[in-house]
């Protein structure tokens, strides 16, 4: 009987100590998930188990909820103001929307050739002062360019004092009339202005130096000489461009050329200048392919006022294919994340708190996407800055919010 006690006492010595190192190991467990870490949010890999500042960056540490089960994710009124998060909520009775079917065509700014021209010499000579010796510089019409010292038009004024000497001896003879107008003419053809030769007629002195003006205003483009070079009759000068009406030309696949006709009007966005949209008339379709390609081109052209853009710039030419109309939500179409694991919204669950939920997509087009099904009325969906939450929830959880 003794014996059965003292077994008895054993074993529930040991139940007892059993029992102790269980509770011990469950209140550890229980204590290291109840321990809260940190993270940077610029610096994931700095983790730490007190609130601080990242050793980095010194930017302040998140909260990090890697095994949490939680799907919503909270962030404070200021992080949604600088995070620029917007929501609308969706009407009563849902909708039926009309996404217009768009193909948009890529394209690019390219200088209109009917606005450059090119400067050249009229009169051999040596480019005695050159006004303009860089390229980007804007001209107005009217501007001196350059200065040249010619011993031909110094013969051209000879001709022409000498011609209206011989008029002035014969005053009223039709033919030394004559002689002083085809003097005259060559002077204006090899650039002479009318006050030039005006100055000429009255000083009887002959100078060899003739200042060349702008005939249009422009940018210099290219620039081919240097001060103090020679130049002979009809050598370039310099190259000036205009851009107050830029071309767009935009590559089309034949399917696509069916929408398309000469004088049609299209939408042309140019890019980072999004919210100002552009019109264009077709002016030319080119009848051909593109060597080794199935793409052909179309034309068109825009007023650039101020010069704010600058050939080589891309454009999006937006053309309407008809409209197709599909039970469903319209959003735009940054409110909807999409990446390999499929596509989600987010929702608004509290006054701060948002939680990601999968949708199934329609139609879309530059701005908007159709959402067939994943919300419903009544439902406040984020629609700017669901991509800084979709960032969040990957820093703060570590892992995807679809799971």
């Amino acid at each position: 009987m003794i014996k059965i006690k003292y077994i008895g006492l054993i074993f529930g010595f040991f139940a007892l100590i059993m029992g102790c190192t269980t509770d011990q190991k469950s209140s550890q467990k229980a204590a290291e998930q109840q321990q809260q870490t940190y993270t940077c949010p610029m610096h994931p890999q700095v983790i730490k188990h007190e609130m601080g500042t990242c050793p980095i960056c010194a930017m302040d540490l998140v909260p990090f909820e890697k095994n949490s089960d939680n799907k919503s994710i909270k962030l404070d009124a200021q992080r949604q103001l600088l995070a620029n998060i917007s929501t609308a909520k969706i009407g009563e009775g849902g909708s039926l929307a009309d996404i217009a079917n768009e193909s948009v065509l890529n394209g690019r700014l390219v200088l209109d050739p009917q606005q450059s021209n090119y400067i050249s010499a009229k009169v051999a000579g040596r480019i005695e002062e050159l006004f303009v010796r860089e390229t980007g510089v804007i001209i107005s019409k009217g501007q001196p360019l350059y200065r040249l010292y010619s011993e031909q038009l110094a013969t051209l004024q000879q001709e022409y004092l000498m011609a209206l000497a011989q008029q002035k001896q014969f005053a009223g003879d039709k033919l030394e009339q004559q002689l002083v107008a085809s003097a005259k003419q060559k002077l204006l053809l090899y650039g002479q202005t009318e006050s030039q030769l005006k100055q000429l007629s009255k000083t009887q002195q002959k100078n060899p130096l003739v200042t060349v003006f702008a005939n249009q205003s422009g940018t210099v483009a290219e620039l081919s000489v240097t001060q103090g070079q020679y130049v002979a009759e009809g050598s370039p000068i310099m190259r000036l461009e205009g851009y107050q009406r830029l071309w767009v030309e935009a590559d089309a696949y034949p399917k696509e050329l069916e929408n398309i006709k000469p004088n049609q009007q299209l939408k042309v966005v140019v890019s980072g200048w999004e919210n100002e949209p552009q019109l264009m008339k077709v002016e030319f379709i080119n009848p051909s392919f593109q060597t080794g390609t199935q793409l052909t081109q179309i034309r068109g052209s825009i007023a650039n006022p101020n010069a704010k853009w600058q050939p080589g710039l891309q454009v999006k030419v937006m053309l309407l294919t008809g409209n197709a109309k599909q039970a469903g939500i319209n959003l735009p179409l940054d409110a909807v994340i999409q990446d390999g694991k499929g596509k989600h919204v987010w929702l608004k669950t509290g006054k701060d708190s948002f939680e990601p939920v999968p949708v199934v997509t329609g139609k879309a087009n530059a701005n908007s996407i159709n959402i067939t099904s994943g919300i419903a009325t009544g439902d406040e969906v984020v629609v700017t800055g669901a991509y800084l939450l979709y960032s969040e929830y990957v820093l703060k959880r570590g892992k995807h919010p679809l799971g």
